[in-house]
């Protein structure tokens, strides 16, 4: 039963969000969004990921969408026509990701593949090869450490490149053209 509630505040955010004009209280709500995004993933026991979405989505997203309206104004501007083709891509977007979860397994279902294959494996082995008792730590930092390293470098490369676009902008201190 919580967990139906946390998805229907998860979508009255989202309303809400989408029907806004002030992008201040809209960057608001993207961060309300997130941290109820990561209530809704701790319900469904996954702590390790509530704590990614709340540190980046809620904390770090929130931060860079306030930066960026400090440089820009706090409204935004009407869509200039209608869309409605992308009205309709987003339809169509949408009935294939909800057409393409029609295969999975149900939730929790232990006769699904990755509890009959994999996670034995996991569970019996990783304390003997790796020496930790933490499970989900052992898969991260070790059978998946290539996988991990990854996305910290595609995470660092995003932060980068944000930096980088917000600082574009800007002249330098001194007045000079840094040459």
């Amino acid at each position: 039963m919580t967990i139906v509630v946390a998805l229907v505040l998860l979508i009255l955010t989202a309303l809400a969000i989408v029907r806004l004009r002030s992008l201040f209280a809209t960057a608001m709500l993207t961060g309300i969004f997130s941290l109820l995004g990561a209530a809704w993933m701790l319900l469904l026991d996954a702590p390790d990921v509530a704590f990614t979405e709340a540190a980046v989505g809620a904390g770090i997203s929130t931060v860079l969408m306030l930066g960026t309206l400090s440089l820009t104004t706090q409204r935004s501007k009407g869509p200039s026509k209608s869309a409605p083709w992308a009205l309709l891509m987003c339809a169509l977007v949408g009935a294939a990701l909800v057409y393409g979860t029609l295969d999975l397994p149900r939730y929790g279902d232990p006769e699904a593949p990755a509890q009959r294959h994999v996670a034995p494996y996991y569970l019996e082995e990783s304390p003997h090869e790796i020496g930790v008792p933490n499970v989900v730590t052992a898969v991260l930092a070790s059978y998946r450490g290539y996988d991990t390293l990854g996305e910290t470098a595609v995470i660092f490369t995003a932060g980068l490149g944000v930096l980088l676009i917000l600082g574009a902008g800007r002249p330098p201190r001194d007045g000079r053209d840094g040459a």
